[in-house]
């Protein structure tokens, strides 16, 4: 059965779900920081999913990332699955802007996190509403 980590469950507000993943909200004003958690048990690894998963996955990530692009006005999209912290599979799908905190470096450790407020994640919640319909479920809050 299908648990997410701790540690995401700390750090995130859950979004909703896609056919394969639920998507995530990092809890970092800093920015619209996206993670997508295929919900399949125990993996570590992109190639550890099967074919269709591993499709399913890409297939979300993308649609996930022009969705943002577009939604969220980003300069630059980052993609990316580490890990090193965090074992469970998980797609980091961050809107980065030339004006955000960290630009042009990469957002790990470089500000502590600063929590989104209620109004902040309401609208985040109303945006994305607008432009994800196919195919997902949103949770509430």
């Amino acid at each position: 059965m299908f648990a997410l980590d701790s540690r995401l469950q700390q750090d995130t507000v859950p979004i909703g779900d896609f056919p394969l993943c639920r998507l995530l909200l990092m809890n970092d004003a800093h920015y619209p920081w996206f993670i997508l958690v295929p919900r399949r048990e125990e993996l570590s690894e992109l190639f550890q999913l099967d074919a269709d998963d591993q499709r399913a996955l890409w297939q979300e990530t993308t649609v996930l990332a022009e969705t943002l692009k577009d939604t969220f006005a980003a300069d630059k999209m980052n993609v990316a699955t580490l890990g090193n912290v965090v074992n469970q599979l998980h797609m980091h799908v961050i809107v980065r802007r030339r004006e955000d905190a960290a630009w042009p470096a990469p957002v790990w450790g470089k500000f502590p996190a600063e929590a989104y407020s209620a109004e902040q994640l309401a609208a985040i919640r109303a945006k994305l509403r607008l432009v994800l319909t196919e195919d997902f479920r949103f949770v509430e809050e």
